[in-house]
């Protein structure tokens, strides 16, 4: 048996073949145009389901379910994206527009929700049943699985772990609040920190790897200074490291997952992110003498979206 993952981003969506065990047999592509109505795009996804089935040798009978993963809300008691800010959804009835096309069940879920049960499915998590995904990018994602399958709370909005506060009257968020753990976490928040940094200290090399215009400043760069020992840089890379680990430790101290698993661009430093955010948590844990989750880096890269959302019908 197979199942079909759509990974729906505002550029383009993907769609692929997964078997039972996370392997994915064929997979394609098509631009979003998120500018055309919603029934063009949802018709268009299920016209890439049968593609990739047909090129794939698969027969949509073979196909046990189509899994959806959304950079926003998916509500599986309705068939409902209430919210989708990428693809400028509101309320969108997904699966009754997919059952235009398909008769195939269809489930969904976030994005990053997705990619943690992928994880856990096919990748550094796999065979874990109580691991936590963290997606470092422009924001910062999370997936939550429990006893193996994703949770999203009594409403669909759990996972939100980057709108989690770690510091009150903190950084004004994109979503209104204030300290949210995302603008300590995510890339946006490394990029914020070095140009306050190079303001003071224009001598840092990140200013000859920009340019001299801070605004091309990004997270590499800032990793890779510090990886080279600029001061300047270490000290923002510390702090933003400090800020992960705060935000870790709430997560560890809430559910106690097996696995943490960190995800996204800023995960692209390696073992060199990886070391130092095992150091920074280390002191924080509450139980000294327990045992507590292993933090590692995800596995699935690009992936991991079709896969995860294939397993949502697993």
């Amino acid at each position: 048996m197979y199942y079909i993952g759509l990974d729906v981003g505002g550029t383009t969506f993907k769609a692929g073949i997964v078997t039972e065990d996370g392997r994915i047999v064929h997979k394609d592509a098509m631009p979003t145009g998120i500018e055309r109505p919603y029934q063009e795009i949802i018709a268009d996804m299920a016209a890439l389901c049968k593609k990739v089935a047909a090129d794939a040798g698969i027969a949509m009978s073979e196909i046990k379910s189509i899994g959806v993963g959304v950079p926003g809300l998916f509500d599986n008691r309705t068939g409902m994206i209430p919210f989708c800010t990428n693809l400028g959804w509101h309320d969108i009835p997904f699966v009754a527009e997919m059952k235009k096309h398909l008769d195939t069940p269809v489930f969904g879920d976030n994005d990053a929700t997705v990619a943690g049960l992928a994880e856990s499915v096919a990748g550094v998590s796999a065979g874990i049943k109580d691991c936590v995904f963290l997606t470092l990018g422009t924001g910062v994602g999370g997936g939550i699985i429990i006893d193996g399958k994703p949770y999203s709370g009594a409403h669909g909005c759990g996972s939100e772990i980057g709108h989690m506060m770690i510091r009150m009257g903190g950084e004004l968020c994109t979503c209104g609040n204030y300290g949210c753990f995302e603008r300590y976490a995510s890339a946006t928040a490394i990029i914020r920190e070095a140009r306050k940094a190079v303001a003071e200290h224009p001598e840092s090399s990140m200013m000859a790897a920009c340019g001299g215009d801070p605004e091309k400043i990004n997270a590499k760069i800032v990793i890779d200074a510090a990886k080279a020992g600029d001061e300047t840089a270490k000290t923002v890379f510390d702090g933003y490291v400090y800020g992960l680990a705060v935000g870790i430790i709430n997560i560890i101290n809430m559910i106690d997952p097996e696995v943490i698993v960190l995800g996204g661009g800023v995960s692209a430093a390696g073992e060199f992110l990886l070391n130092a955010v095992r150091e920074a948590v280390k002191p924080m844990v509450f139980f000294k003498t327990m045992p507590y989750a292993r933090i590692e880096l995800a596995q699935l890269g690009n992936d991991a979206g079709i896969i995860g959302a294939a397993m949502l019908g697993r």
